[in-house]
């Protein structure tokens, strides 16, 4: 356990002309933890952002990072460090002077051709130091400003959708990174509109909605949020899996979703409670009934951030029950 939480905030509130982008957020990210934000386009996650490395002021509400209050200034504690809105590179240089450069700005001594080189190699840009940032991808962008973000070696790294623009490869050697931070005992606190990544990084998140925080805890806890789920069923006999469902009580039969692919015609879409699903799958393999496929139409973190968000999770899909 480490004493001191890395990130404490209460009542957070900001306006910007008279828009409301944050509104008594309350948040607590502790030392040695990945935490995602995450939220509909402009929730305020950004903003939020803003606000740890010192790129925003809140206007109201008492924000401490690192264990240090910070006030009504564009000032914050050493040992921060990331992006927000995009890493800022100087396009005409090449990777390896970018960082050298961003050393030296920093007053740091990382900037020696070593250290530079390594960080380079730890996020794979390695055989394109010497490149111009200019024709750099997206990808290869999010990677160097996170190379750049790691100068110094930060306590609290703070990063705006930095699996932006990156391929799997890319994005698997990025959560590595930032997994063996996490271990070292840094903080790491981003952003993302990818369930999946919060599910397969984060240890715990914070769903914004409109300004406010909707859903703060643990990953699996917001999972179970989403309530009952459409699960999609492939099996070797459509016509008696649809039967044997339609006698099942709790137990829904979706119709179609409206734009679904040709292959689906034999895919039964069910929703009900988890044991009403157990059930399912017993009588199914008991009648002798092959299932293919079954899972959730909806990943249950995507399902939790539609419902809590507001979102209509069904706008794509004819929410009627099928006649038995």
């Amino acid at each position: 356990m480490h004493p001191i939480a890395a990130v404490r905030a209460r009542s957070i509130t900001k306006i910007f002309g008279g828009v409301i982008a944050l509104e008594g957020v309350d948040l607590d990210v502790a030392a040695g933890q990945i935490h995602g934000l995450v939220g509909p386009n402009g929730a305020g996650k950004t903003t939020l952002l803003g606000l740890l490395p010192g790129l925003v002021v809140a206007d109201g509400g008492r924000l401490e990072i690192l264990g240090t209050p910070v006030g009504r200034a564009l000032a914050v504690p050493g040992g921060i460090a990331g992006f927000v809105d995009g890493p800022g590179l100087y396009p005409n240089l090449t990777a390896r002077q970018n960082l050298a450069t961003l050393a030296d700005l920093r007053g740091e001594e990382d900037g020696r051709s070593a250290d530079v080189d390594e960080l380079l190699e730890r996020v794979g840009l390695s055989e394109v130091a010497g490149d111009s940032v200019r024709g750099f991808s997206l990808g290869m962008r999010q990677r160097l400003g996170l190379a750049a973000a790691l100068l110094g070696d930060p306590q609290l790294l703070v990063l705006d959708e930095p699996a932006n623009g990156l391929d799997p490869a890319g994005k698997r050697q990025v959560h590595r990174i930032l997994t063996n931070l996490a271990d070292s005992g840094a903080t790491v606190i981003l952003s993302s509109h990818r369930m999946d990544d919060l599910a397969s990084l984060c240890d715990e998140v914070t769903l914004l909605s409109a300004g406010r925080v909707v859903f703060s805890g643990p990953v699996r806890k917001l999972a179970a949020e989403s309530g009952e789920l459409d699960h999609r069923l492939i099996t070797s006999d459509p016509e008696g899996a649809r039967r044997i469902a339609g006698g099942i009580p709790s137990l829904r039969q979706i119709a179609r979703r409206k734009g679904s692919p040709q292959g689906d015609d034999h895919a039964l879409v069910v929703r009900g409670p988890d044991e009403v699903l157990d059930d399912l799958v017993v009588r199914l393999v008991g009648a002798g009934i092959a299932i293919r496929e079954l899972g959730p139409v909806v990943p249950p973190l995507e399902a939790a951030f539609l419902a809590l968000t507001g979102a209509d999770i069904d706008s794509d899909i004819n929410d009627e029950e099928v006649t038995r």
